[in-house]
């Protein structure tokens, strides 16, 4: 079985104070992300700040898919550390597919930004179909969420919205295309 890194359980409760202190995040549908079990939460994609924003959110463990540019020294001890996998976003990254697999075949959290980065003003983007796939391979549910507002200190200008979780059948297209339209739809609220 594969276990929780220890430095992740010290950081995490860390790290939710002080976001919560800086950013004071709204938290909307907590109840969507199931207490344990496998799961993959899929999203909007607005900041670098997301993945804080994220673990504050749940006491579980998250396994974030997070770009390769980021695994550089000194980060990428860190960063190996907390449970993160690398993903090259240029192709196919079967690597980090199969180490996503182990996590959720064990039962753990995994988080995806289908979008592959952040919007940047520009809305939200096409997803790529990595959140689907693995929901598909390992037979994992996939709550998605929507971020919106804006990072600002001492304010209350962020929200994060946890939706009902959602089954994927055999029809990746047609699984990701629900997806993004689900988060779309609810962003346009």
């Amino acid at each position: 079985m594969i276990d929780d890194s220890k430095l992740y359980r010290i950081l995490r409760p860390i790290i939710t104070v002080v976001f919560k202190i800086l950013y004071r995040p709204k938290f909307i549908g907590t109840k969507n992300i199931p207490a344990k079990g496998r799961i993959i939460l899929a999203g909007n994609h607005t900041s670098i700040l997301d993945p804080l924003l994220l673990i504050s959110t749940t006491k579980r463990s998250i396994h974030f898919l997070a770009k390769k540019e980021l695994w550089r020294f000194p980060q990428n001890i860190l960063f190996s550390h907390l449970g993160l996998i690398p993903v090259d976003r240029t192709r196919k990254s079967h690597n980090s597919l199969n180490a996503a697999y182990k996590y959720l075949n064990n039962d753990s959290l995994v988080l995806v930004f289908p979008e592959g980065t952040t919007e940047k003003g520009r809305g939200l983007q096409a997803f790529k179909y990595g959140a689907v796939k693995m929901a598909s391979t390992t037979n994992s549910l996939i709550t998605p969420f929507i971020i919106t507002g804006q990072y600002r200190l001492f304010r209350k200008c962020i929200t994060i919205e946890f939706l009902k979780p959602i089954s994927v059948s055999c029809s990746l297209e047609e699984e990701n295309h629900k997806l993004r339209n689900i988060i779309k739809e609810k962003l346009e609220d």
